[in-house]
């Protein structure tokens, strides 16, 4: 009796062995299972990742590139895990969905687009998958941005750049690029422009890279036209930053510059009005960095960007000048013009005048 009792609790031994070997297992190799999941289920799922463990964690191919794969909102893992055995990502489907159930991981991959690879194993996918954040973000400068306003942008652009790093970066001298040298700011070339970074982009890489992108537009042809105007680079970027903060309408900048130009070589002050606007700074009450209007007294605004008060062109440039206002400066229209302002209506087009006396008939009542 006591034999057969043996011979019966021996094979029920070793099964419950068996039973407790496979989840100690798989726990070892690919963590704890799932608290949702029944006793049942994690020897099931447990069995099934030791019999693929090949399969889990070596890639499909380890030279293959990234590629676009996007999950959408709701999305089930069975047919996530179908389309990327189609796609060619993983080998099968099935094995993706037992170790997504059996790690818990099913319940929070979230939709969004991501950037995979066959070179990545079903582990890494997995765990890819737990963060829809992109690896790269798109940042946006427009035309006519002073420093401050590309810092302010940064909070929403998914860059971890605080304002003020950036500000007291770009805000001192760069060198490496001769167009810099002498100059205590990079403002005026940071290239308006929309760029793909990299999310991990820290400061100085991304000012040298906005300022790169400003040196490979500096053309030859844009050099030589400065040169026609008797302007060198920087001086030109000045200029430039001028007239794309006056050129509500793109089409009127060669005019612009035409005008400033025309002031220039005449010994006449350049009365620019975004150079008044650059010195005062920050208005709190408009919340701009661009007073409008500008009152009799800010025209009297003691500062050497002041133009107002001071002959030629400011010390350096009040904003960040995109292409068609550089163009505008290295091929201006050829016009007598000395004046212009603003066209009543609120159109945003200006009345060019010859002389003090059409100005004064030009402004508005």
């Amino acid at each position: 009796m006591r034999r057969a009792i043996l011979v019966l609790l021996v094979p029920i031994c070793i099964l419950a062995l068996a039973l407790l070997a496979v989840p100690l297992a798989a726990a070892r190799s690919f963590g704890p299972p799932s608290p949702h999941l029944g006793p049942f289920q994690v020897w099931q799922y447990s069995a099934s990742l030791l019999w693929a463990d090949g399969l889990l964690t070596k890639p499909v191919d380890p030279s293959a590139p990234e590629v676009d794969f996007e999950v959408q909102p709701g999305e089930s893992v069975a047919s996530i895990a179908s389309r990327l055995a189609q796609a060619g990502i993983t080998r099968d489907p099935w094995i993706m969905r037992d170790y997504l159930t059996y790690t818990g991981l099913d319940t929070s991959i979230q939709a969004g687009a991501y950037r995979l690879s066959a070179r990545m194993s079903v582990v890494d996918l997995s765990r890819r998958m737990q963060d829809a954040t992109p690896a790269q973000i798109q940042f946006v400068i427009l035309p006519g941005w002073r420093i401050e306003e590309i810092a302010a942008s940064l909070p929403t652009s998914g860059l971890n750049i605080t304002p003020a790093e950036f500000v007291t970066t770009a805000s001192a001298p760069l060198s490496g690029f001769a167009f810099l040298s002498g100059a205590d700011t990079t403002e005026g070339f940071l290239y308006p422009d929309s760029y793909v970074l990299p999310r991990i982009t820290n400061t100085s890489e991304l000012i040298e890279g906005l300022v790169r992108n400003f040196e490979q537009h500096l053309t030859t042809d844009l050099q030589e036209g400065f040169a026609n105007q008797g302007l060198n680079a920087y001086q030109a970027v000045i200029l430039a930053s001028i007239v794309q903060r006056e050129a509500v309408n793109a089409e009127e900048a060669p005019d612009i510059a035409s005008v400033y130009l025309n002031r220039v070589n005449g010994g006449m002050p350049l009365d620019a009005d975004p150079t008044v606007q650059y010195a005062i700074g920050y208005n709190a009450t408009q919340g701009t960095w661009w007073t409008n209007p500008l009152s009799l007294e800010d025209l009297k605004l003691p500062s050497p960007y002041n133009t107002y008060l001071n002959a030629g062109l400011p010390p350096a440039p009040i904003a960040n000048p995109g292409l068609g206002a550089l163009e505008a400066v290295a091929s201006p229209a050829q016009t007598p013009y000395y004046y212009f302002s603003a066209r009543c209506g609120g159109s945003g087009n200006h009345a060019f005048a010859r002389t003090f006396e059409e100005h004064l008939q030009n402004l508005c009542p």
